[in-house]
């Protein structure tokens, strides 16, 4: 690939063999958008890394990079230093981007300059794909939620998986910051927010599989933390 892609789609995976290969597919399948898939193979232990390496001889667009373990956050920062489109999209290991997900957030973004970040709805399924319940957000629901200064009443994309953003203003803002080992999304949205619009469209084009050992159902506690703390960061901004 000697062109830079328009968007790239980053990755982090640990120890995700069992549903990989749906993920993967789920990205491969997208049409109408050239994009490259950067997937950071953060020490898994199972097979995942000789997964993906097939999945990167087969096709050009997969672009593998194994390390030690080192946590989501530093993962999807190496995964974001390395991409080359003039987008990020992020997708989560576990995850499936619905067909038309990456065409669609690139249409909008590429016609709608001013917006800096796009997520879509989001269909959550549980341990067996049943499904449990739909996130829908609406244009500029996105831009008012991620500006308030109450931590109840913060509202973020419909899932980081759902999120497409311009790889540049995540780089004017500093990108990921290593030391959110949780919340490291909300806490970049809420620094992007302040350098352009963020929107939301209704389509449920992404897939989030909820799973009991989830970040998200284990670190309840430390994402409030979390939040906490990016709400200072940004009084003090």
């Amino acid at each position: 690939m000697s062109e830079a892609p328009d968007v790239s789609v980053v990755m982090s995976v640990y120890n995700g063999a069992t549903t990989l290969v749906a993920t993967m597919d789920s990205i491969l399948s997208q049409e109408g958008v050239d994009f490259e898939f950067i997937v950071i193979d953060d020490g898994s232990t199972d097979c995942s890394g000789a997964i993906l390496d097939d999945y990167a001889r087969r096709d050009s667009r997969v672009r593998v990079i194994h390390q030690d373990n080192t946590g989501l956050t530093r993962a999807v920062i190496r995964g974001c230093a390395e991409a080359r489109g003039k987008y990020i999209a992020r997708q989560d290991a576990g995850d499936e981007s619905l067909p038309g997900r990456l065409a669609r957030q690139f249409v909008f973004l590429e016609s709608n300059p001013a917006v800096v970040l796009t997520s879509c709805g989001t269909r959550f399924v549980g341990p067996e794909g049943e499904f449990l319940y739909e996130i829908i957000q609406q244009g500029d629901e996105l831009q008012r939620g991620l500006g308030q200064l109450r931590i109840d009443q913060i509202r973020g994309p419909s899932h980081h998986g759902s999120t497409m953003f311009l790889r540049t203003a995540c780089q004017a803002v500093g990108g990921y910051r290593p030391k959110f080992r949780v919340a490291q999304d909300l806490d970049l949205w809420m620094r992007m927010v302040e350098q352009g619009r963020c929107v939301a469209a209704p389509e449920v084009i992404y897939q989030a599989s909820w799973q009991p050992g989830s970040i998200s159902h284990l670190r309840r506690r430390q994402q409030v933390v979390a939040t906490k703390a990016i709400l200072e960061c940004r009084e003090r901004r």
